[in-house]
């Protein structure tokens, strides 16, 4: 039977192999109360997000007529699938479970749909009453309550999985694709509200074509800024992203970054919705000059961050390839994003979509790991290090003979030759990526 090889040394720093508890935590787990237990939490939040989702479809359909709910419903689902595909590839480094963005995708939809249409329709209300002036109770409404109420309600989401999904939320792609998913749902309730009344109003009207109300609030709401309710909300996701790159001793950043971010959030969802006091061109401009260079810049950012966490793959890995937790080709292989894509790409060819599968899990699970001893050596892992990087390696060492062929495959056809009068590379030359005369493992179950 196979043994595990010698564990790597733990790396320094303050967090680092700390006990995972002091003498009373087992007693303490125990008998924790019953509203602490896990199954507890999770039926009370898949109740609310029910109840909110009910409610929102009522709410929905007294506002469009059924026939209008149907027509928005079919128009505002096309963005989805190509938003959540693009958040989840920008996840693609260290994937995140699904069950996150779920919850995100449910609590956008309902939950913060619900939350502002309830609260915005009372404050404009309120406001209108104070005013007697209906018409400027809108604008406010809509430039100012709007908002601070919506993106609120989206941020909550965002903060739930930042305190209580705390080991899925590493850094700023994390909070990107949580707070964009979430405000994918948002987008979604509301282009069914919004695509339903335009609908009835063209049944009242008899308007058809592209003359139409629906036609015009497809183009604006579809065509041009499917992104806009995502891009608000990803301000306050790169918030928490860098909050939680911060060391737990800083508490004040930790703080000051959310709220920061939130309330940039809220100041370009403001601008947006006051655009057509611009004049007749005013969204054409303010969407022409803020919305679409903040968005390739936000772009930019979040593809910068991934390549900074491919190197950071590349940099921690060789320590568990010296202890012969992994090959000296993984590291490499895992740290290449096209790499990755040729390892699972093999397996499904020469085993099967379970093999594919499972390369894929190996890639995410060593990622974490890397990411873990990453946030180690910078004294950032909490006191859980050793158990979790304990689990991580169970996880890749149950995976090997299946990943191991496929990744070191994928090492030989990426890795650049080395030439012939440099030394090897530094911590994977004895391997020897490129050209080597070295035959394929012996291990490797994919021969036939």
């Amino acid at each position: 039977m196979a043994t595990s090889p010698p564990h790597p040394s733990y790396p320094s720093g303050p967090a680092a192999g700390a006990p995972l508890a002091g003498p009373g935590t087992a007693g303490s787990l125990r008998h924790a109360h019953w509203w602490q237990r896990a199954w507890v939490r999770y039926g009370a939040l898949s109740t609310l997000l029910a109840i909110s989702g009910l409610v929102i479809l009522a709410l929905v359909r007294e506002e469009t007529g059924t026939e209008g709910f149907l027509v928005g419903l079919g128009l505002a689902v096309l963005p989805v699938p190509l938003l959540i595909a693009a958040f989840r590839w920008l996840d693609r480094v260290e994937p995140g479970p699904w069950r996150n963005l779920l919850f995100c995708f449910a609590w956008g939809a309902c939950a913060a749909a619900l939350i502002a249409i309830v609260a915005n329709s009372f404050a404009t209300r309120w406001i209108a009453t104070a005013t007697a002036d209906p018409s400027s109770a809108d604008t406010l409404g809509a430039t100012v309550i709007a908002p601070v109420v919506e993106e609120s309600a989206k941020a909550a989401a965002v903060l739930l999985v930042f305190l209580f999904r705390r080991r899925d939320f590493t850094g700023i792609v994390d909070g990107v694709v949580i707070a964009g998913v979430t405000a994918t749902g948002f987008a979604f309730t509301e282009n069914i509200l919004y695509l339903g009344t335009a609908f009835g109003t063209d049944q009242l009207t008899g308007g058809t074509g592209i003359a139409s109300v629906t036609a015009a609030t497809f183009f604006v709401r579809i065509v041009m800024s499917p992104f806009a309710h995502p891009l608000f909300t990803v301000l306050s996701g790169i918030g928490f992203g860098i909050a939680a790159l911060s060391a737990d001793r800083r508490p004040l950043l930790r703080v000051a970054f959310p709220l920061g971010g939130l309330l940039l959030a809220m100041g370009m969802h403001a601008m947006w919705n006051g655009s057509s006091a611009f004049g007749e061109y005013g969204f054409f401009a303010v969407y022409a000059a803020f919305m679409v260079p903040i968005f390739g810049l936000l772009t930019w950012l979040v593809i910068w961050t991934r390549q900074r966490e491919l190197k950071t793959v590349r940099a921690e890995l060789p320590a568990y390839a010296a202890a012969g937790w992994l090959t000296p080709a993984e590291p490499y292989a895992l740290g290449s994003m096209r790499a990755r894509r040729i390892a699972r790409q093999y397996a499904r060819r020469h085993v099967g979509k379970a093999a594919a599968r499972e390369v894929a899990r190996y890639e995410a699970y060593a990622t974490s790991l890397a990411f873990l001893r990453h946030r180690a050596r910078r004294g950032r892992a909490g006191p859980d290090f050793a158990v979790r990087e304990g689990e991580l390696l169970g996880e890749l060492w149950r995976r090997r003979e299946v990943a191991r062929p496929a990744l070191d495959h994928a090492a030989r056809i990426t890795a650049p030759p080395v030439p012939v009068t440099a030394p090897p590379w530094p911590m994977y030359g004895v391997y020897g990526y490129g050209p080597q005369p070295t035959p394929y493992p012996a291990y490797n179950p994919y021969r036939s």
